[in-house]
């Protein structure tokens, strides 16, 4: 049957000569894949520009349940975007979100808090002239809430380690290797305190910027079983200084 939704792509990759299979995380029915024929011809109906990884769409497709794969009819763009595009440090940071997107986000059930947050974290990407170093960060921290796995508790002074196994903010050193000193610990707890609109108030060097980083996709794989390897996140960092 035919069915009209909205959704953001994911990934995209090359189908034949002329098709693509898409990725897209919709506002209906979670992650699923489309395939797109025809795309890469002058007759096109739905132009490849369309399906760009961040790309928010409303779409027809030719959709049925019991199928991995479906077809798409028609799209066009629910937001165009106007600074991404054409500022590498942004594209470097959506291309990051959107790979730990596609990498930790599984099922095919609707989420509409879910496909908010990456909605909103793209448009907000291109829209905000304020600095874009942590929006990352905190967009990781926002990723774990909706998939059940945000830390828990708070810093204190007597809670002062974030144990990155169990999830949460203890008062004793754990005994495992997986957790944050003090100070990279408080910093996570700012962050975590921080609306998306002011995480760039959290001053943070590229150190500790980096190993903030590197902690984080840590406590996704700790937290989500079989995750992948995250490889955009050299390139992040080399863009971001």
């Amino acid at each position: 049957m035919l069915v009209k939704t909205t959704g953001i792509v994911l990934r995209t990759v090359k189908y034949s000569e002329t098709s693509v299979i898409a990725d897209i995380f919709t506002a209906s029915s979670g992650l699923r894949s489309f395939i797109a024929g025809g795309v890469r011809t002058r007759q096109a109906r739905i132009s490849p520009g369309l399906l760009q990884i961040m790309m928010p769409l409303e779409f027809v497709s030719y959709f049925r349940e019991d199928r991995d794969l479906c077809r798409l009819k028609e799209a066009r763009a629910l937001y165009v975007f106007k600074s991404i595009p054409f500022d590498i440090r942004k594209g470097a940071v959506g291309m990051f979100m959107t790979e730990v997107a596609r990498k930790a986000i599984h099922g095919q059930e609707e989420n509409r808090d879910l496909y908010e947050l990456l909605l909103h974290t793209f448009v907000f990407l291109d829209e905000t002239e304020d600095s874009i170093a942590n929006l990352h960060l905190h967009f990781m921290l926002q990723l774990s809430e909706k998939l059940g796995f945000m830390p828990g508790g708070s810093f204190s002074e007597q809670t002062p380690y974030f144990n990155l196994l169990d999830g949460n903010f203890e008062s004793l050193q754990p005994a495992h290797t997986h957790w944050l000193a003090p100070h990279y610990s408080e910093k996570l707890g700012m962050l975590l305190s921080l609306p998306r609109e002011q995480c760039h108030q959290l001053p943070l060097t590229r150190e500790e910027r980096s190993y903030l980083l590197k902690q984080l996709i840590n406590y996704f794989r700790l937290h989500i079983e079989n995750f992948p390897a995250i490889n955009s996140h050299q390139v992040l960092e080399e863009v971001l200084g």
